[in-house]
């Protein structure tokens, strides 16, 4: 069965608090009529630190679509290439053993793809394939690991090269407005990061991935969305996400069950952290302990939600707490637009 090995995680050097986030939410909305209500809902993501990409007099402003497209490719690809060399560390293997590279990104956008450039860039075989995933959001870390196993699965001897990257701070709107509650919550919570990482086929250490599904919660397309305008992605954010958690934990429950597991037994749990309400209501309705989501509580403290990105870091630091033990089992959860959810079942092995 294939072996997602640990990844290599890189945030950015420049970070934002949540005091200044705060400082800058009672500046630029002093006259919002719900700026109590903002304030509180801001504090209450319990996200202390977020790292962005550039300086944050930079951040809040826009340069226009153009430069902000130059700035996300000039530094993804610096990035990427930092990640990989990681990966590929972390996983024994060089850049000649990699026969797929799947690139998850929602926060920019590039023709040829990423995959391209990092074929090129690094030296990988010209007749490595590419699947490019740019439209599931934050799910997309969930859902490459799941084709990467279907790819793994149906070529035994192959191995995939997973890159994620996520510079959300790019897509700060300083000139929207009326801006909705939901929309500067966005701008509080989310962080920049970039990750890499290998699933073996055959051999190595790390998570065992034994199956994977997806499912959709039908008429929920508004729910998290983009708007396209004159001055590029505007990020739309429904209240109703908050509700979203009850019809996809029986979802999860019960693919669990199937293959004869009880979710409340299993042995850690890696989910995607929207927002500490996510976190509570998956452990509230699947009955869990908290201590299962302590991972993904952390990555939420210390980088926010950093998109597809975030499913690669509680891994890691599943890793480096390295106190799992051959066969301790667990599950796998990444929710974004749509509303989709990306799951999988895997197992710890040495």
């Amino acid at each position: 069965m294939p072996v997602l090995c640990k990844p290599y995680v890189k945030v950015p050097e420049y970070t934002i608090s949540q005091e200044q986030t705060l400082a800058l939410c009672r500046q630029l909305y002093s006259d919002h009529p719900r700026l109590d209500t903002l304030l509180s809902l801001v504090h209450n993501t319990t996200v202390e630190k977020r790292h962005i990409i550039q300086p944050l007099e930079k951040t809040l402003k826009h340069p226009g679509v153009e430069k902000r497209q130059k700035i996300y490719e000039k530094k993804a690809l610096e990035f990427a290439d930092f990640v990989i060399k990681g990966a590929l560390k972390n996983a024994e293997k060089s850049v000649s053993d990699i026969d797929l590279i799947i690139v998850t990104s929602c926060t920019g956008f590039s023709f040829p793809s990423l995959t391209a450039h990092i074929i090129n860039r690094l030296g990988f075989r010209s007749d490595t394939k590419q699947l490019p995933i740019a439209q599931l959001g934050c799910a997309a870390g969930g859902s490459a690991i799941g084709r990467a196993q279907d790819y793994c699965m149906a070529y035994p001897k192959h191995n995939v090269l997973i890159v994620s990257v996520e510079f959300c701070s790019l897509l700060y709107q300083p000139y929207e407005k009326n801006k909705s509650v939901g929309s500067i919550l966005s701008d509080s919570l989310f962080g920049d990061a970039v990750s890499a990482c290998v699933m073996r086929s055959n051999g190595g250490v790390g998570l065992r991935i034994d199956a994977n599904t997806s499912y959709l919660i039908p008429n929920t397309e508004r729910y998290i969305s983009y708007d396209f305008l004159e001055t590029g992605f505007h990020f739309r954010l429904n209240k109703a996400v908050r509700e979203t958690m009850e019809p996809v934990s029986p979802v999860i429950a019960e693919f669990v069950r199937k293959h004869n597991l009880d979710v409340c037994d299993l042995d850690y749990c890696i989910f995607h952290t929207g927002g500490p309400r996510i976190l509570n209501d998956l452990v509230r309705l699947l009955s869990i302990s908290d201590d299962k989501v302590r991972f993904s509580r952390e990555c939420l403290r210390e980088y926010g939600n950093i998109a597809s990105v975030v499913v690669f870091e509680v891994i890691r630091r599943l890793f480096e707490n390295g106190k799992l033990k051959s066969g301790d089992r667990g599950v796998l959860g990444g929710f974004g637009p749509g509303i989709t959810a990306e799951i999988n079942l895997n197992t710890w092995v040495t």
